[in-house]
């Protein structure tokens, strides 16, 4: 009988320490389940992905002078102003996904579009004097700016309380739809943690809760094309719909 292969992860909790993780969480659904097209330019480190009505373009371009190196833009509508959500590099890929999830399935997210709602559910408390909240150990807060010229949400995770910089921070503008920022927010509070590689775990590691597990490597590298494939069902019109054109992309074969 043939012995699997395993490898070791690494499962940091809370989720907001575990570092950046593969980009290609948030990439490959966006444009295999949700239909956003991408340029080719090899000699760029960038990725530029558009929306399927080329209103929205999402920007990751690794900028080591910039803290923000994950963007979506919106751009102003003759129904609605313009709105954009910027992410730090260290800001988990996995609660990013809760942000670009939203934007393939708006539907199903706005079912639930109160951004503190998720956070009150899992006993983050209220902060004091400002709208906003503060997650158990203290170490990441999000708050809306009080001025009308810079309206908004702002998250922010410290490596420990009183600290130094920012592990990371987010931001989304004043007329971001609240249902994104929910989304966002969901993701930020889930209490389960997030598997990394045991090589490569941030500096924040220390003031993390860490397990160290065997899983098969077949497992580690279906997560990616098992997570697309749930999207692309979620995100299928609903019976008596019209459909869109099916997608046939290539499949990707990158493990996490």
């Amino acid at each position: 009988m043939t012995k699997k292969i395993t490898v070791e992860q690494a499962l940091v909790s809370p989720r907001a320490l575990a570092g950046g993780g593969d980009p290609a969480w948030i990439t490959v659904p966006l444009h295999r389940a949700g239909g956003w097209s991408h340029g080719h330019d090899p000699l760029q480190p960038r990725v530029l992905l558009s929306s399927p009505d080329q209103r929205m373009l999402l920007r990751l371009e690794p900028a080591p002078d910039d803290l923000m190196w994950w963007s979506v833009h919106h751009p102003r509508t003759a129904t609605g102003p313009a709105w954009s959500a910027a992410f730090g590099a260290r800001t988990p890929v996995e609660i990013i996904a809760g942000f670009t999830d939203a934007l393939i399935q708006p539907h199903a997210a706005q079912a639930g579009s109160a951004p503190y709602a998720p956070l009150a559910e899992r006993g983050w408390t209220p902060l004091r004097h400002v709208s906003g909240f503060a997650s158990p150990d203290s170490l990441t807060k999000i708050d809306q700016a009080p001025h009308k010229s810079s309206a908004g949400w702002v998250v922010t995770t410290l490596e420990q309380r009183n600290g130094p910089p920012p592990l990371w921070r987010a931001r989304f503008s004043g007329h971001t739809p609240p249902y994104l920022v929910a989304g966002f927010t969901r993701a930020l509070a889930d209490p389960s943690p997030l598997a990394r590689n045991p090589l490569h775990l941030p500096s924040a590691v220390v003031r993390s809760r860490i397990t160290r597990h065997e899983v098969p490597a077949d497992e580690v590298a279906r997560a990616l094309e098992q997570r697309v494939q749930q999207l692309t069902v979620a995100s299928e019109p609903a019976a008596g719909t019209t459909p869109q054109a099916p997608r046939v992309p290539p499949p990707h074969r990158r493990t996490r």
